[in-house]
């Protein structure tokens, strides 16, 4: 089978275990990895990342040509696209572009136009409705309606191309794995004392940006009622974002101020000795207006990429069920309304008062990460999401 995926993400090195990991599957697979020759990653002006050839067995890396340095749903590809498609011949060609992409409306043409016969898949991660006005409007159409199957972050997000006419087959996964060999159970006592953290202490974590819409304040309300536990526990960020210094005043007046660990502008292959620290996890996202067009402003959790970190290292998750949180979790963690002080106060005190419930949640979550979430599990989803399309094996 000849795959063909086509992204901005698999610029970065690391992104691209799910893809090597799917070339491993079979001797008869072979992977091409089309990425932009030069890319601004987030439209900063002062980074440019340029891509390098890579050949390693039946998986490949080619930089391409392009248009739009770092607008993901402008980008096009020049001629170097159609010489790979001649020369390769995929059986599927997989654009993580997003609906609108103006790059799968140009491989869905270039499939038709050169007799490929190739399957067009396509990935998104947009969870919340919108309005489109033409010419937009008519390009998600086309790209909509040409699409043999779609390969989507979350469950709301599959909804809401259902509900736009797509009809073709889905698959929820997200877009990258959890390396499993880096978020694995590691006891950090070292790390531990070195952050004020004694042995006797249950340790509260948070891994992300430090901003509104993750829920801190709400966790930090609920950690406000606990004070008083026997139980000593502290509260472990780790992150950065431009709400620190609310979260601390607020902490201070609800008289846990001193309990605050903060950890930050850590290289993120630091952050799985933090997780490591940690007794439970939580991620209590909100859910800000939704959007009404793509101008406006609204959010969802699209899918919480932490809490498979925490899982694999064997640390109990909890999350509220904004977006995708609930799915992700499944039975394996704890779930509470999200915005609800109480309730995820109460999912806190039972993690601290009961060990053996703590750690068959950490059991769960870990298997669960590991038949799910891994860069391997992943790929195994996806060539089965390819067969169940009705692509061919190569002979």
């Amino acid at each position: 089978m000849r795959v063909l995926v086509l992204s901005h993400t698999y610029i970065v090195d690391l992104n691209r275990e799910k893809l090597r990991a799917l070339a491993q599957l079979s001797p008869d697979l072979e992977v091409v990895v089309g990425v932009p020759r030069r890319w601004r990653p987030g439209g900063v002006q002062n980074r440019l990342i340029v891509s390098e050839p890579l050949q390693a067995g039946n998986f490949r890396v080619q930089p391409l040509g392009h248009l739009s340095q770092n607008h993901q749903g402008l980008l096009t590809f020049g001629p170097g696209l159609v010489g790979l498609l001649k020369t390769f011949r995929p059986q599927v060609i997989q654009v993580e572009q997003g609906s609108r992409a103006l790059a799968y409306a140009q491989t869905i043409t270039l499939n038709r136009l050169l007799k490929l016969n190739a399957k067009n898949v396509f990935f998104t991660w947009w969870n919340l409705p919108y309005q489109l006005k033409f010419p937009v409007s008519v390009l998600e159409a086309y790209n909509l309606r040409h699409s043999h199957g779609l390969v989507v972050g979350n469950q709301d997000g599959a909804n809401i191309l259902r509900d736009r006419g797509y009809r073709a087959p889905y698959r929820v996964m997200p877009q990258l794995g959890v390396d499993e060999t880096r978020f694995r159970p590691q006891p950090q006592p070292d790390l531990a004392a070195s952050l004020g953290i004694s042995s006797d202490a249950f340790v509260v974590g948070y891994c992300g940006r430090f901003v509104k819409e993750k829920g801190l304040l709400t966790l930090g309300e609920a950690l406000g009622t606990l004070r008083h536990l026997p139980q000593p526990w502290v509260w472990l960020l780790v992150g950065r974002g431009a709400l620190r210094d609310r979260i601390q005043t607020q902490a201070d007046r609800a008289g846990i101020g001193d309990r605050l660990r903060w950890v930050t502008d850590i290289a993120h292959d630091q952050v799985p000795r933090y997780i490591n620290l940690m007794h439970t996890l939580v991620l209590p996202s909100e859910t800000t207006d939704s959007f009404k067009t793509l101008t406006a402003q609204g959010w969802k959790e699209q899918f919480g990429h932490v809490l498979i970190e925490a899982m694999a290292c064997a640390v109990p998750v909890i999350g509220s069920d904004s977006g995708e949180i609930p799915h992700v979790i499944g039975d394996a963690g704890l779930v509470f309304p999200e915005g609800n002080a109480p309730a995820l106060a109460d999912h806190l005190r039972l993690l601290m008062a009961d060990a053996t419930r703590r750690q068959e949640l950490a059991q769960a979550g870990y298997h669960r990460a590991m038949g799910s979430y891994t860069n391997r599990a992943l790929a195994k989803q996806l060539l089965k999401f390819y067969e169940e399309i009705g692509v061919k094996k190569s002979k």
